[in-house]
């Protein structure tokens, strides 16, 4: 549904300017349509999840949002000036950041931006971009209406709605932000009326995950049993007796087991000892890995006989050749095998020899064969006493705190002159019409001009009052804040505008100018009715 543009004078009409103090014309009061995203704490977190787990993986499938047929870009037309419907306004925003010297061109891109996440009605997994706006809780993100509203023959809100501001390749530096509340105008959520293509959004305090932080999620056995992941159980020391009781009651898939340690291995040396009644099965022949001198001073005999008893195999191998039980031998290795060894050896932890000679790198390691002592194997007895899953749910999450508080928040303004100087962000993907792709999503992108003094409209689109801002970037970037007196040393402006379609002006299949919706005094009603909400937060 269209606002109905009165005429505001000739000098205003033809230029599309509205001087600040300007009487606006007279209008009903905005509709505010608000819907429920994840509507409670326990919702939130089990969509944080679905985004976090398994290192951003979901984040990284995510392609840009596509709701506009790339190979179809319309053509604004210019529909004339506007007419302000209230007094011009502006919030002003939060969060300064340190002054960065910088030239002019080189713009400081602003820490509110980022982008938002969804699952649309098709099941696909999309984004969009935003910024972080004021607001009294320091809450809301602002970003184009098809951004949270599905536009496919349905006006629900986006599935898993999140927003991760900074974000870069599946990484979430200041946290995950989950939507639970959408503000928009009531034309665009019942009728899908593109002059309201925004849209506010309050989401709950932030949640920093990493898989590096401790704790684990106790569960029932039925659970432990079916979960995948890493895992382990509790353990309490019991007697055999009590192990052979617990089994005999509860049989095998009782909560109890064992544990059974191999004997250590202890050196008795390189002498042949004749094995005792008592040490029968316990002393074996191997060989053991030495240091140099270890080798070069072990026993070497060479014959068969040894304090008149049969020597071991260890003193002659071979007769014919006078092999003993003992070697060395040089490899041949990587120089980062080389440092790697070298800073072992320092710790000792490297028996063998390390040499750079001949311009290459190499290892001697010794063996010699020594008689050792095998304790028994022993057996300890344990009964389950808890089981215990790792999941991002139980050891990833924490409290990110406000969003605004985070990253700052962009001013809002409304019902100012067309005309004027804008900067927007985003985070272009897709390909132009004819193919060409020079963006990738990865990072944000920046375009800076003036907008048009006139509003502008597409048939196709079904548009009547945007204002348009020659640029290329293409979609991916839609729902990216237009700020107006941008400050390149603060990073913060004012909110005048979101990005809404892309536009080939000259004809040659490649996007040329973006558009937005134009931020009236409905726009601010919107925004006033989100701006005052309270979202809470999940973690903690």
């Amino acid at each position: 549904m269209k606002r109905i543009l009165l005429p505001a004078g000739g000098a205003v009409l033809a230029t599309g300017l509205l001087a600040a103090g300007l009487a606006g014309t007279a209008h009903a009061a905005p509709d505010v349509a608000s819907d429920s995203m994840a509507k409670n704490a326990a919702v939130a977190k089990a969509v944080a999840q679905y985004w976090a787990e398994s290192n951003g993986a979901a984040l990284k499938a995510a392609t840009q949002s596509n709701i506009w047929d790339s190979k179809d870009v319309a053509k604004l037309k210019s529909t004339g000036g506007y007419s302000a419907d209230t007094k011009p306004g502006v919030v002003a925003p939060i969060g300064e950041e340190k002054k960065t010297a910088s030239k002019s061109q080189n713009v400081n891109m602003p820490k509110t931006i980022g982008k938002v996440f969804f699952v649309n009605s098709k099941g696909e997994r999309k984004w969009c971009s935003a910024t972080s706006i004021q607001s009294r809780y320091r809450n809301l993100v602002s970003t184009a209406g098809h951004c949270v509203y599905d536009t496919a023959g349905n006006s629900d809100v986006m599935s898993k709605w999140v927003f991760v501001p900074g974000y870069y390749q599946g990484k979430a530096p200041f946290g995950i932000y989950v939507g639970k509340q959408a503000f928009t105008h009531y034309d665009f959520d019942v009728y899908e009326d593109f002059d309201r293509d925004y849209a506010f959004v309050t989401v709950y305090n932030g949640l920093k995950f990493s898989t590096t932080q401790g704790g684990v999620k106790q569960v029932s056995k039925s659970e432990f049993d079916a979960f995948n992941g890493e895992k382990d159980v509790k353990l309490e020391k019991i007697t055999k007796d009590e192990y052979d009781a617990g089994v005999s009651k509860y049989g095998p898939e009782g909560p109890y087991t064992t544990k059974t340690s191999k004997g250590a291995v202890n050196k008795v040396g390189h002498d042949y000892k004749k094995p005792g009644k008592d040490d029968a099965y316990s002393l074996q022949l191997t060989g053991v890995e030495v240091t140099e001198y270890e080798y070069k001073n072990a026993p070497k005999y060479t014959s068969t006989k040894k304090n008149g008893e049969q020597c071991p195999s260890w003193c002659v191998i071979n007769l014919a050749t006078g092999e003993k039980g003992q070697s060395a031998k040089e490899f041949a290795i990587s120089e980062a095998e080389y440092k790697e060894l070298v800073a072992k050896k320092a710790k000792g932890e490297f028996p063998g020899k390390v040499e750079a000679k001949n311009g290459g790198w190499y290892k001697t390691q010794y063996w010699v064969k020594q008689w050792v002592k095998i304790d028994a194997d022993a057996t300890d007895y344990f009964k389950i006493v808890g089981y215990f899953i790792k999941t991002p749910d139980a050891f990833g999450f924490a409290d990110a705190g406000r969003l605004g508080d985070a990253v700052g928040g962009q001013g809002f303004a409304y019902n100012q002159p067309t005309g004027k100087y804008i900067r927007t962000f985003g985070y272009p993907a897709a390909a132009h019409p004819d193919g060409h792709k020079n963006f990738t999503g990865v990072t944000p992108k920046w375009c800076y001009g003036k907008t048009t003094a006139k509003t502008v409209g597409s048939a196709a689109k079904k548009i009547e009052e945007h204002i348009a801002l020659k640029c290329s970037m293409t979609e991916g970037a839609d729902g990216g804040p237009w700020l107006l007196k941008y400050s390149n040393a603060k990073r913060l402006g004012y909110v005048n505008g979101v990005t809404s379609t892309f536009n080939d002006q000259d004809g040659n299949d490649r996007v040329d100018y973006i558009s937005s919706p134009y931020f009236d005094g409905e726009t601010n009603s919107v925004y006033k009715a989100a701006a005052n909400v309270w979202s809470g937060k999940i973690a903690g």
